[in-house]
């Protein structure tokens, strides 16, 4: 027992707040009666000291979710410790690795939290709203030439196991180094290898101290796999809305977040629905997502990226299309593309923006429909190479700088460009008097080219011109 749980469990029965006993012990599975009069999510104390919240309210009972370790016996009593569950939040968070209730876990010592904040909030109203027009950098040339996020959209990133999702997420977490942005990073039901690839990834690219990892792993209760993404948005809110900071909150994955629900629902004798998932499953995951968005108050933004399983590639499963319902978009990544090599392997005929183009200017709006048209000639000239027979030249030419854009937007995790790079080394392959362009070259120049660029009118051209002559340097070497 917990050598504080006496006092603290005495204090809220003396305070009145609604007792019950435990009449039925299933795993984490509580029912008690009594607890009325009593909201879902409300927080629950058992005498052990340990808590666990409010999911279902029947006449005769009250389901409540167990999220301590601690083995609960029939005929203990339950009192009700405040109406609505909260975890502790705060700028201290930052660069720190939690559990689902906001325990550190890199043994770092205790963090200082700055307030509680409700777990299950509820999204700001569309009046509290303001339209997204600012581009949110992944640092991936593919992504944010052809089918960008904008801060505060809700983009999803969909694919088959071992396509790439979980790296494509280091990816957009790692680039936030070089922003002013803070990412919150969901990991739902990970084993401990994926834990520790992703926490390796963030510390080696030095982005760790511009993101806080909520873990939950799958040795533990199903109500952490369960808790962690509310959580993970919770943190995020805090420092959206009371802090005044843009936030990215990316949640890996929310298949497996549907699959911990659906088990407890199941276990509460809920009836199924399509899939065996409960009948609310759409509802659980919208709230979550529409808790993104960009505030009129503060003019700061959240944005949401949740992860899902599309199995064997089937996007039209229940699950996906639910998730694709929610969003602005979707990134789909096909294992076919994968085979031939392109990383991140994003399938340019099914992936959509539908607010990410916003944040284009000019210049980008351009690069994205001729590097479309690059992609399609190629694709026409590929199939035309099926044939085996001889290609004229202009065919020839298509492929060749197919070849050669597919190498520029292959990226492996670590490696981001800033958008104006991307802008420079797209002018110099879309350019169809340049062929034969060293693409490792100018990929190591692009980065520090950009860095020269102080006012895009007075500089741009300038850079441009100078890129281009130091790559003839080192292709003429």
């Amino acid at each position: 027992m917990d050598s504080n749980a006496g006092p603290h469990f005495q204090r809220f029965v003396s305070a009145g707040n609604p007792v019950g006993d435990i009449v039925a012990i299933n795993s984490f599975l509580v029912e008690v009666r009594g607890l009325q009069p009593v909201n879902v999510h409300a927080l629950v104390i058992f005498e052990d000291g340990s808590r666990g919240f409010v999911q279902r309210i029947f006449e005769d009972k009250v389901l409540v979710l167990h999220m301590g370790t601690s083995l609960l016996r029939v005929g203990m009593v339950a009192v009700v410790q405040q109406s609505e569950l909260t975890v502790k939040v705060g700028k201290d968070f930052i660069g720190r690795v939690i559990s689902a209730i906001g325990e550190p876990l890199d043994g770092k010592g205790a963090i200082a939290a700055d307030a509680n904040w409700p777990v299950f909030n509820t999204a700001a109203p569309i009046y509290a709203r303001e339209h997204l027009d600012t581009q949110l950098e992944t640092g991936v040339t593919l992504i944010d030439t052809l089918f960008p996020i904008v801060r505060g959209q809700r983009m999803a990133l969909l694919g088959d196991s071992k396509s790439g999702k979980s790296t494509l997420a280091a990816q957009i977490a790692i680039n936030q180094r070089n922003t002013d942005q803070i990412v919150i990073y969901v990991l739902v039901a990970k084993r401990r290898s994926d834990i520790d690839t992703l926490l390796t990834r963030l510390a080696d690219n030095k982005a760790m101290e511009k993101c806080i990892v909520v873990v939950s792993t799958i040795f533990e209760s199903l109500v952490m796999s369960y808790l962690a993404p509310y959580v993970g948005c919770a943190l995020g809110e805090y420092l959206w809305q009371v802090a005044g900071q843009d936030t990215i909150v990316i949640y890996d994955d929310l298949t497996t977040h549907a699959h911990a629900y659906r088990e407890i629902s199941l276990l509460a004798g809920v009836s199924p629905g399509r899939d065996s998932y409960p009948g609310d499953i759409f509802y659980t995951h919208s709230n979550l997502l529409e808790r993104a968005g960009k505030l009129n108050k503060n003019h700061k933004c959240q944005t949401a990226v949740p992860l899902v399983l599309a199995d064997a590639g089937d996007i039209t499963a229940f699950l996906p299309t639910n998730i694709m319902s929610i969003t602005d978009g979707q990134w789909i990544l096909d294992m076919d593309v994968f085979r031939e090599g392109l990383r991140p392997p994003l399938s340019v005929g099914l992936s959509v923006t539908r607010v990410g183009s916003r944040g284009h200017n000019k210049r980008q709006k351009s690069q994205a429909t001729q590097a479309l048209k690059l992609l399609a000639d190629f694709s026409r000239a590929q199939e035309f190479a099926h044939f085996g027979s001889e290609l004229e030249g202009g065919v020839q030419k298509d492929i060749a700088r197919g070849r050669q854009f597919y190498e520029l937007l292959t990226q492996v995790p670590g490696e981001t460009y800033s958008l104006m790079a991307q802008q420079l080394m797209l002018d110099l392959l879309l350019d169809k008097q340049t062929t034969g362009i060293n693409i490792d070259a100018l990929k190591r120049s692009a980065n520090d080219a950009a860095a020269q660029i102080k006012s895009e009118e007075a500089d741009y051209e300038r850079v441009r011109v100078e890129l281009r002559e130091r790559i003839n340097t080192v292709e003429a070497a």
